[in-house]
């Protein structure tokens, strides 16, 4: 396996393509570049040059889709239900998953949320470790997998439903199913 080195913008990018928890950044690719494992890559300028401006499209085109909402909320249900949700001890185990899921569902209503989410004194995600650290000394920070963002985890479980609750208004999921995960921390 090679290792490549790709700037925050191009990952947040790959990362907002996750269909589900755990899937790799080489199998995002392979699907997104309709490449199989095997294959012979045979691309052309000309195909490169139709690449990426289906990227570009892609990219820019606004985030419709008739059964979105009910696919985010399929896809949280679905994480409940999931032996890997159900096999954590911690509460701030099962935090970390939901944070992952939710992020995977639309990147860009995650990170909206997540900006307008602090506290009085501290800030409870940055897009790294240093930046929690210097707005406290014991705030303990995580990244939180397979996003570019990292999240104070000492706080206790009753602040830690409430920034799940507050991400999960403002990506506009039933309350019913917000109270469900909350009551699930």
């Amino acid at each position: 396996m090679k290792t490549i080195e790709v700037d925050e913008e191009l990952y947040r990018y790959i990362a907002s393509h996750t269909q589900h928890i755990g899937e790799s950044a080489s199998d995002i690719l392979r699907r997104m570049l309709k490449f199989s494992a095997g294959q012979e890559a045979k691309t052309t300028p000309a195909d490169a040059g139709a690449q990426v401006a289906a990227a570009t499209a892609a990219e820019k085109a606004p985030v419709v889709a008739a059964n979105t909402a009910r696919d985010k909320v399929r896809a949280v249900r679905e994480l409940l239900l999931s032996d890997d949700y159900a096999e954590q001890t911690k509460a701030v185990n099962r935090f970390m998953l939901i944070l992952s899921t939710l992020y995977c569902l639309n990147p860009k209503e995650f990170a909206a949320a997540t900006d307008s989410l602090h506290g009085r004194t501290r800030t409870y995600f940055a897009g790294d470790q240093q930046t929690l650290l210097q707005n406290g000394n014991h705030t303990k920070p995580k990244h939180v997998p397979g996003t570019p963002y990292w999240v104070i985890t000492n706080t206790n479980t009753d602040r830690k439903r409430s920034m799940i609750e507050h991400i999960m208004q403002l990506m506009q999921f039933p309350q019913e199913l917000t109270d469900k995960v909350c009551g699930t921390l």
